[in-house]
């Protein structure tokens, strides 16, 4: 089941005109490209968003963000992004759904082919995220959409009074294994090491709570079943033993691989594929600027995303201009 941003958009897009050169083109309808484009917009840029899928993106499946300044109740990913959207489109933002396939350089100007549809643009932001990762074992493919996810928000309603699985120990495993004792009887969170990488009050809240269950010094060699999954093959690192564990459900959030296949050949990347960028966001690329979770960087949350792309338009702004001096 996929969550979509439902937006009623106050100006047509760009399909529905003739239009096909900006100032600006932001790739990624996340929180940082939203961002990007409510500064470039305040900065009267001609400006145009890129979105494939779903705008607000992985953001926008978070069932509650109690770390976003300004909501102290916490607040939906969904209705943050809407937030964020409208006040884009208020704004006067351009939207253009389709999938960017490549950007090419012509006399200082960039080319952006959209499933064919070629557009210009003086400057460019890549806003484009990351992807789960992959645990990469046997069964994990196989099983993918018959209880194997990588989305809690999304998948959750259908494990009621089930027994879950959760894979990883950072932020984003924990907040979702407490999500989803909202639906399951039992969750059951697998980490490879002894303690916990999320913040120690979302810890907190997950040893105490009463349907979470923990397997420490854990992996999951493989995933088991017939048409839906089963069981999964636990190892357990300390004793180097296998066990079976009954599962109907396993939920993986073992970090993220970044959507920086666009630039690959032309900015530089670190050993894991993230975009380097300087703290202006600025890529090796001039005139390519990367924001939000596709770049390298130590902490990556929405308000950093938000950050980055306020960063990366003023960015943008500052190169478009010298270009014209």
């Amino acid at each position: 089941m996929n969550t979509r941003l439902e937006v009623k958009p106050k100006l047509q897009s760009l399909k529905n005109n003739n239009e096909s050169s900006f100032d600006l083109v932001i790739i990624g309808g996340g929180p940082a490209g939203l961002t990007a484009a409510i500064y470039a917009l305040r900065s009267f840029l001609n400006t145009a968003l890129v979105e494939k899928m779903v705008i607000g993106g992985v953001a926008s499946t978070a069932y509650l963000i109690e770390n976003y300044p300004g909501f102290p109740e916490g607040i939906s990913g969904l209705d943050l992004c809407q937030k964020m959207h409208e006040q884009a489109l208020k704004l006067g933002l351009k939207e253009i759904w389709g999938a960017a396939r490549k950007i090419t350089r012509q006399d200082n100007i960039f080319a952006i082919d959209i499933d064919g549809k070629i557009i210009t643009a003086k400057a460019v932001i890549l806003a484009t995220g990351s992807e789960a990762a992959r645990l990469n074992i046997p069964g994990e493919k196989e099983f993918r959409g018959k209880g194997v996810s990588y989305c809690a928000t999304c998948d959750g309603p259908f494990y009621k009074d089930k027994n879950i699985i959760v894979v990883g120990g950072g932020n984003a495993a924990i907040e979702e294994a407490i999500f989803l004792t909202r639906f399951a009887k039992k969750v059951t969170i697998i980490h490879r090491r002894d303690e916990l990488r999320a913040d120690p009050i979302l810890s907190a809240r997950a040893k105490n709570h009463p349907q979470i269950y923990f397997f420490w010094h854990s992996v999951i060699e493989e995933i088991i079943g017939d048409k839906v999954v089963k069981e999964v093959l636990l190892k357990d690192l300390a004793g180097n033993k296998l066990m079976r564990v009954p599962a109907d459900g396993v939920f993986v959030y073992v970090g993220s691989s970044p959507n920086s296949g666009l630039v690959k050949e032309t900015a530089k990347l670190d050993r894991k594929g993230f975009i380097i960028t300087d703290e202006k966001m600025q890529t090796s690329a001039k005139g390519i600027m990367a924001a939000g979770d596709v770049r390298t960087k130590s902490l990556r949350q929405i308000i950093t995303a938000a950050a980055d792309g306020a960063l990366a338009a003023e960015t943008a702004r500052a190169y478009i201009e010298n270009k014209k001096a």
